[in-house]
């Protein structure tokens, strides 16, 4: 063996034999371990664990009966609704794909973790499924219709319906048979449907125009139909027989789906934290757009005599008393690309009574924060630290709030932290009843 060949294997022997001699890992790999744990546990937290934290925090309302008001027994079974609305699915025109990715995964988690923690018995959508159903193609459409299939899936014994609304079909002008027939196709075209005692009305409010046309007379037509129907349920009790060879529907007043709002001159008298901006609620709403006109919604409380409307278009949320007291509600988006807070309704529905309960999901806002801090985390610890610039518990550098050295971005409650705590302090879920204002 020559010299040479000597003193590398001799280099490569030291080599093996520091390898082997059980010394602890660098600072370096030490490091890199530990930023590696901190970015997974965070990507779990945020993509995945933080939408049971927020939706286990929810319980069903406990509706008051007329046996329970009296003492004599325990509450009756209700049914348990979920509502949702506005989901705007994004097309192959104006989606972009990481923004396809990003907000169909978002309401995929929360909708199939409110699934298996709230266990619904039947979930309404409440319109705008699509944000491009008014103009795709058969192709697209096809694609949209398969891409919601597998976010919304859902057992069998889970009750889904789904109303048009003007982003499915257009609005009025832009409406025809052919994308009614194919929404219908998809979802169930049954306007009237009854669970539990509790009569349902799914109205096509885009055809609620009253001109007249002939997509608006045959909805117009179903509906007195419908409520003909209802009228003689109610009466049953008194005339038997009278309600044709079909089984009698249950005699209770209904409750109205539809998207858009029943007229009301604007959000000026809604509040919440997931009502409009305040700059918002006072501009007027323009009827037949915005929402319906005061003919077309005067005909529904007539025809229908609904005990509870709810609906969907604005994206935020409103309590309104219409006429003798009949209470609407406008469910807010259940998309983040909407809303930095979307969320959805719960009902608990019996045939004498109801009630209500809005489930706010995690913000948008608080997943950057914690992402943001990441980084900055990330950023500080690449860092060699000093005497000068190291202190335990803060983080050097710019930060994301763009605060000077040991700054850190703070939560919503105005707290700072490393990693933002979504859950603790952030106001990320709230139940509550319905409060009502009068519709002017």
């Amino acid at each position: 063996m020559k010299a040479g060949q000597s003193c590398l294997f001799g280099r490569h022997t030291m080599a093996v034999i520091r390898l082997g001699s059980g010394r602890p890992p660098t600072r370096r790999a030490f490091l890199l371990l530990k930023l590696t744990a901190v970015t997974l546990s965070v990507l779990l937290f945020c993509e995945f664990l933080i939408y049971y934290g927020v939706i286990v925090r929810c319980h069903w309302p406990e509706v008051e009966t007329p046996a329970d008001s009296r003492g004599r027994g325990p509450p009756e079974p209700a049914l348990r609704a979920m509502f949702l609305a506005d989901t705007h699915l994004l097309g192959a025109v104006r989606g972009h794909w990481l923004d396809k990715l990003r907000r169909e995964w978002q309401m995929e988690r929360a909708f199939q973790t409110a699934l298996w923690l709230l266990q619904p018995e039947v979930v309404f959508i409440l319109g705008d499924v699509f944000d491009e159903g008014k103009w795709s193609s058969s192709q697209a459409w096809a694609d949209d219709v398969g891409r919601f299939q597998t976010m919304f899936r859902h057992p069998a014994h889970v009750q889904l319906r789904v109303v048009a609304g003007n982003h499915d079909v257009g609005f009025h002008y832009q409406m025809n048979t052919y994308k009614i027939k194919r929404f219908e196709k998809v979802f169930n075209p049954e306007r009237l449907f009854s669970w539990k005692g509790i009569n349902f009305v799914l109205v096509n409010s885009v055809a609620m125009e009253g001109d007249g046309c002939d997509i608006c007379s045959g909805a117009e037509a179903e509906l007195l139909e419908i409520s003909r129907q209802l009228n003689c349920s109610r009466e049953q009790e008194h005339h038997p027989g009278r309600c044709g060879d079909g089984g009698p529907l249950p005699a209770s007043a209904p409750v109205l789906l539809q998207h858009f709002p029943l007229y009301r001159r604007s959000d000026a008298h809604c509040s919440g934290e997931d009502a409009a901006p305040p700059a918002e609620r006072g501009i007027p709403f323009q009827e037949r757009y915005d929402v319906l006109s005061r003919e077309a919604s005067r005909k529904l409380l007539w025809w229908l005599r609904p005990r509870l409307v709810l609906s969907g278009h604005t994206h935020h949320a409103c309590e309104v008393l219409h006429g003798a007291g009949v209470l609407e509600v406008s469910v807010p988006s259940f998309s983040w690309r909407n809303r930095n807070d979307p969320s959805f309704i719960m009902v608990g529905e019996h045939l004498f009574s109801s009630q209500s309960f809005r489930t706010y999901l995690n913000q948008h806002s608080d997943q950057l924060c914690t992402y943001c801090n990441l980084w900055k985390y990330t950023k500080a610890a690449r860092k060699r630290p000093s005497p000068q610039t190291h202190q335990r518990g803060h983080l050097s550098g710019d930060g994301c709030s763009g605060g000077g050295p040991h700054s850190v971005l703070p939560c919503r409650d105005g707290s700072a932290s490393s990693a933002c705590s979504i859950l603790q302090g952030s106001r990320v879920i709230f139940l509550h009843s319905l409060h009502p204002v009068t519709s002017p």
